[in-house]
């Protein structure tokens, strides 16, 4: 049937959540950390079916994105479209190239949000989580899941939590 190359730069980097799309394991999948160049993240989509922002990729020059690459089974390719809400148009697939330990990949699938909001919307606890429990158990550079970390942080701080700083950091760090 063959397979196709997945960028993930959201919770599908967490194997484990990634594991209820797929209805199996999904660490045989993984290839390993990538990079996407010109990119950068942000929270530019709300989840209806989450209620919060959710992560986004938009062009950038001189910016990288880091995620996860997977070499998927076609089977998979319906349940990735419904998990990234293509058919609601939530997100469409955009291919582009990655590179992951010296190779470059081209061809490779990743999702991007159809209607962008203007201003970042803050992730709630439970995507904050999973996302960057993703980049940590996929050994994304260190740099890179303090930055994540702190960008989701200032989001939530600004719109969710403000005046609850110290206890929300130390909760976050705790679960990791």
């Amino acid at each position: 049937m063959g397979t196709f190359y997945y960028f993930a730069y959201g919770s599908c980097m967490c194997p484990v959540d990634f594991q209820r799309t797929l209805e199996e394991s999904a660490h045989p999948y993984i290839i390993g950390r990538a990079t996407l160049k010109n990119h950068r993240l942000g929270f530019y989509r709300r989840s209806s079916n989450r209620n919060c922002g959710t992560l986004d990729i938009v062009p950038e020059h001189n910016s990288l994105v880091e995620g996860v690459l997977y070499s998927l089974s076609w089977r998979f390719s319906d349940r990735l479209d419904l998990r990234e809400e293509v058919p609601q148009n939530g997100y469409r697939r955009e291919i582009v190239t990655v590179s992951s330990a010296d190779k470059v990949y081209k061809n490779v699938r990743t999702y991007v949000a159809v209607d962008k909001l203007k201003a970042e919307l803050a992730p709630n606890d439970w995507y904050f989580q999973v996302v960057l429990r993703g980049a940590v158990t996929c050994s994304l550079p260190e740099e890179y899941c303090w930055q994540l970390f702190h960008h989701m942080y200032q989001l939530q701080q600004t719109q969710l939590h403000p005046g609850n700083k110290s206890k929300k950091t130390l909760t976050l760090i705790q679960d990791l």
